[in-house]
């Protein structure tokens, strides 16, 4: 088995919540919240990122496509977007927070059926 890469340090050290069945860290600084995943390898993204405050996110700089799941001021999913390229804009009308995973990991996740 091929040993992982451990989780990039500038994710080990933000705050960390538990969000639609994962542990994720909360972009609370601005260069979190700017960097997002971006220049990270797949496997030092760990679970993903959730960033508070944000509808809109870019895909500039990433190295692997995302997976973006807009969620309400409740955590609740408003929308999903799988399997986004680099150098992209997202956005979701209305979100309060996006949670960014790498594309295929957060295949277990899906938006409540009306």
């Amino acid at each position: 088995m091929v040993p992982t890469q451990p989780l990039a340090k500038r994710l080990r050290r933000l705050p960390r919540v538990d969000l639609l069945g994962r542990e994720a860290p909360v972009a609370s600084s601005r260069l979190a919240r700017l960097l997002g995943l971006a220049h990270l390898d797949r496997e030092a993204a760990g679970e993903g990122l959730l960033i508070p405050r944000c509808a809109s996110v870019h895909t500039f700089g990433m190295r692997f496509a995302l997976d973006l799941f807009f969620l309400d001021e409740r955590g609740a999913i408003l929308g999903v977007r799988r399997q986004i390229p680099a150098r992209r804009v997202i956005s979701w009308r209305g979100a309060d927070a996006v949670l960014e995973i790498p594309a295929r990991v957060g295949g277990e996740i899906s938006p409540p059926r009306p």
